[in-house]
């Protein structure tokens, strides 16, 4: 091992971008909302206090918790179409990473369906169930084909295959 070299072990994670830690901070709300049914403006002031809120993407914090909370039943209503459950039936932290994904796809036009997916993949490793992301990726896959599909369409397209 040369010098600079560190053993993964010892290896310091890579720094957490603003608009990552905005989703972790929303994700944290949305599933206090779903559990607890709390009012949005005391939820938010609630995750504003919490350590490493001044790190987050703050914009992008009030636009997903806000923006998830007053179109649930929309964002409900497409993930319901590509679901084999109701999403009243699923963990709140799968709920929450999913709502996260799908108001990405639906309303944050600047950011790569194949990031909002990634994202809120992430989200559900890191805070739900052993294989809960991987239900996440599949059911935010079919979503992305619905709301993005030309974007979806253009990524998937196989390219020309060259003369011999």
């Amino acid at each position: 091992m040369t010098a600079t070299a560190q053993p993964a072990a010892q290896r310091r994670p890579a720094a957490k971008s603003a608009r990552r830690r905005a989703r972790e901070f929303a994700l944290q709300g949305l599933y206090e909302w779903i559990v607890g049914g709390g009012e949005p403006p005391l939820i938010e002031a609630h995750m504003r206090e919490q350590d490493g809120f001044g790190k987050c993407d703050s914009a992008h914090f009030d636009a997903l918790l806000h923006g998830c909370v007053a179109h649930a039943a929309a964002l409900d209503a497409v993930l319901g179409r590509h679901a084999d459950r109701k999403t009243s039936e699923l963990s709140p932290i799968e709920h929450a990473a999913l709502l996260i994904g799908t108001y990405e796809l639906q309303y944050c036009a600047d950011i790569p369906y194949k990031v909002a997916i990634n994202e809120a993949v992430e989200l559900a490793k890191r805070f739900g169930g052993t294989d809960g992301h991987k239900y996440v990726n599949g059911v935010l896959d079919k979503t992305a084909t619905e709301l993005r599909p030309g974007e979806v369409q253009a990524a998937r397209a196989v390219p020309p295959s060259r003369p011999a």
